[in-house]
């Protein structure tokens, strides 16, 4: 198995748990549908995904994965109050233009909301940047800066600092050491590679 097929099975081991079976689900920024076809087969949901890439929703299509190619804000706009059982939001957050606002319109239209992201205050990018003085480059920042998408790195403390602010309840987290596979069980702000949070509001 490799790295990377390792890291996003461990994510949706931690996700799966977290979903209830046959209940509807709906994953914004659900690239290639690996996610949602995991949860459709172990457990049996009614899943539906939106993207903006169509090679990405061509792809959920060939997985047999109903998949919306467009924005996630119009599309949930579309669902009336808590129309979703949950809503995920794995490894997505990082690159919304106003992640605030996705957030709070997914609790709108699910009953919870699963957030999960590379935890930017992780040691290792904390030294790489004070070291070299130059954008984090790891296994899990790869590219360079003129490479790289636009995105909002968030860290642990940041995110939960979000929900205070914003009055969301955190009803579950599970945070992964940089290895993302091993639970962190202190100080995850500096040791956790990566977070999820279960949210309600």
């Amino acid at each position: 198995m490799t790295k990377p097929l390792l890291k996003r099975t461990v994510d949706m081991q931690i996700i799966g748990d977290w979903v209830e079976p046959k209940s509807r689900v709906l994953d914004l920024g659900c690239g290639r549908g690996v996610l949602l076809d995991y949860l459709v087969q172990t457990k049996q949901v009614a899943a539906v995904g939106v993207d903006l890439n169509l090679d990405k929703i061509a792809a959920c299509v060939r997985r047999g994965v109903t998949a919306y190619q467009g924005d996630m804000m119009a599309f949930m706009r579309a669902f009336p109050e808590k129309h979703f059982d949950r809503i995920i939001c794995s490894r997505t957050v990082h690159e919304l233009n106003d992640p605030a606002a996705i957030i709070l319109e997914a609790l709108r239209t699910g009953r919870a909301v699963t957030v999960g992201f590379v935890n930017h205050g992780f040691w290792k990018n904390r030294t790489d940047a004070l070291m070299r003085g130059r954008k984090v480059r790891n296994e899990v920042y790869t590219t360079e800066w003129f490479e790289s998408r636009p995105t909002n790195p968030v860290s642990i403390a940041d995110f939960e600092h979000f929900c205070v602010a914003k009055g969301i309840t955190i009803t579950r987290r599970a945070y992964l050491r940089g290895d993302w596979k091993s639970p962190c069980r202190a100080l995850p702000n500096f040791f956790a590679g990566y977070a999820l949070y279960d949210l309600t509001k």
